[in-house]
């Protein structure tokens, strides 16, 4: 009996201190040391959040840069890429829609569309595009605001202020995340 005593006795002891007070200490610790990490990375703008910079958002509007494509419409709570095989013909079919899409939006892109503009990544939640991306989508977004070559220039400038290379990055080249410049184009043209 005195066993099963002390066993419930552990039991409990490390139930408390590894399911209550080590979990509680480590959420301390990361809100003091790491305080925007550990508060989802979000960017606040005038106030209300705007959004993650670890989670994409789906923009649609000619007026802002499209993000990369996602398998769950963006959502975190049931993120996933689509899981299909290279020869599945579902994929194929996706993947042309996707690309026949781009060239019709972005018409000035030629014939080039970044490979990540047509697949979903494997979480569906990339909030990056490269840099590449957003320059082929820039003549589509300054016809739909009207912009003069100043402004233009002003958000070429922005991409390429905003365009970094990530340390977790596994993919060449520079990458912007496409909330970041969706918020700077508003700034720069004075839409809220």
């Amino acid at each position: 009996m005195k066993t099963i005593k002390n066993a419930a006795l552990m039991l409990a002891i490390l139930t408390v201190l590894t399911g209550i007070v080590y979990p509680l200490a480590l959420t301390g610790i990361g809100q003091v040391l790491f305080p925007g990490a550990a508060g989802g990375s979000r960017i606040v703008r005038d106030g209300q959040i705007a959004g993650s910079r670890l989670i994409g958002r789906e923009f649609t509007s000619d007026r802002y840069f499209h993000g990369r494509p996602s398998a769950c419409g963006y959502n975190p709570l049931c993120s996933g890429g689509s899981n299909l095989s290279p020869s599945s013909h579902a994929l194929a079919d996706s993947v042309k829609l996707r690309r026949d899409a781009f060239l019709r939006d972005n018409p000035d892109a030629g014939t080039d569309v970044p490979e990540e503009m047509l697949f979903a990544s494997g979480s569906g939640l990339d909030p990056e595009i490269s840099e590449e991306s957003a320059l082929l989508q820039l003549p589509r977004v300054c016809a739909a605001r009207q912009l003069d070559s100043v402004r233009a220039g002003q958000v070429r400038a922005a991409i390429a202020g905003l365009a970094g290379c990530p340390e977790s990055s596994i993919l060449p080249g520079a990458r912007v995340t496409t909330l970041l410049l969706n918020l700077a184009l508003d700034s720069l043209t004075g839409t809220p």
